[in-house]
């Protein structure tokens, strides 16, 4: 499957009637929502109504993601117990401060595959507080299943004490710190909401924001907000190059049996030429 993170679209897990519009959505990455769009008292029929989703996973054509409860909440053991299962691409954990909170899920995720005999999911780390932006570099290269970190930006004013605006000023180094050291660790960045859905044009102004500071996609809250993101987020000519370059890096490398390779210097593995692969594939659309 093409893994592409121009749009990663949040549906709330437990809302049956969202779960089933999300079939048909365009979006690179749909992730049901087990966090804040769902309140405690639905938690437990949310995860059984994602986990029924899973189960038809050839319905969906976009990369299926969940997103958890946070690591203080004391929910991810029961996350993780009912969505690790066949049909799962990935999970999202939100406010991960540190890369030794990040290990301790990993740990648990891994001992459920090898149990339940699944391949590896990928995890996307969402950076929403001051003590995860500081420590960005060190959580994205913690392990290989991270293709991507997300930025949260409303908890992150929050923990700031911040008021919330459309630009928010405080917001301002967090924003441009994310995606440094993500591409420092070899990964992607995706931008943080846009909450306005009435704002159109706020919207494609802040996807041209987010795309000069280096992310490769937006966080969505409403399907309508997709046509933009993918829009503005769509490859520029020094992506298809190097997308092109680690293609055919790769696939020489394959024929002569081996895995990993180097390109310019930069480590490039299956994940790596999946990714390439997919933007290739957009551009020839």
């Amino acid at each position: 499957m093409a893994r592409l993170y121009r749009s990663l679209l949040f549906v709330p897990g437990n809302n049956p009637r969202f779960l089933e519009k999300a079939k048909s959505s365009p979006a690179d990455i749909v992730c049901f929502d087990l966090e804040d769009s769902v309140p405690d008292s639905e938690k437990k029929n949310a995860r059984s109504l994602i986990k029924d989703v899973l189960k038809s996973r050839s319905s969906y054509s976009s990369s299926i993601y969940v997103r958890t409860n946070s690591p203080v909440s004391g929910k991810i053991p029961d996350d993780l117990a009912e969505i690790v299962q066949k049909g799962l691409d990935g999970i999202v954990i939100p406010k991960v401060n540190n890369s030794r909170e990040l290990a301790k899920i990993i740990k648990i995720i891994t001992t459920l595959e090898k149990k339940r005999k699944l391949k590896s999911v990928f995890v996307i780390p969402s950076i929403e507080s001051a003590e995860g932006v500081v420590n960005t570099y060190d959580i994205a290269s913690s392990s290989k299943r991270i293709p991507a970190v997300v930025f949260g930006v409303f908890d992150l004013l929050n923990d700031l004490k911040i008021e919330y605006t459309k630009q928010p000023e405080g917001a301002k180094y967090s924003r441009a710190k994310i995606p440094v050291d993500a591409r420092a660790a070899g990964v992607l960045a995706i931008d943080a909401i846009w909450q306005d859905l009435k704002d159109v044009e706020g919207l494609r102004q802040d996807c041209i924001i987010g795309k000069s500071l280096g992310y490769s996609g937006k966080s969505i809250i409403h399907p309508d907000q997709i046509i933009s993101a993918h829009e503005l987020f769509a490859p520029n000519k020094s992506e298809i190059e190097w997308a092109t370059k680690v293609c055919a890096v790769y696939e020489e490398s394959t024929k002569k049996g081996k895995g990993a390779t180097v390109v310019e210097g930069r480590m490039i593995d299956e994940v790596h030429y999946k990714q390439a692969k997919a933007l290739l594939e957009l551009t020839q659309k």
